[in-house]
């Protein structure tokens, strides 16, 4: 993973995983909310991303626990949500 996070200036705390050829998605699997605050640390991450390669699509995955004001803005700003059962990442 810091390969890729090196190729696209993040930091190594940003856990990047290539979801397909034209795919990048960041993975938040944490077990608090996404809160307003994160959704816009996440769409920094993901303008950052899109600076080096502007086709690329960015996904976020994460849990189902994120409220309904960061999902839309998500969205707003053409960022995939692919949520992970939490049953099976632990």
């Amino acid at each position: 993973m810091c390969k890729i996070n090196d190729r696209y200036g993040l930091s190594s705390r940003v856990k990047l995983e290539k979801t397909s050829e034209n795919h990048i998605s960041i993975v938040k699997l944490i077990k608090s909310r996404i809160i307003q605050k994160d959704a816009l640390k996440i769409i920094e991450q993901a303008n950052t991303i899109r600076e080096k390669d502007a086709n690329l699509k960015v996904n976020l995955i994460c849990h189902n626990n994120i409220c309904s004001k960061s999902a839309a803005l998500l969205i707003k700003n053409k960022i995939g949500i692919v949520f992970k059962d939490k049953s099976l990442s632990e």
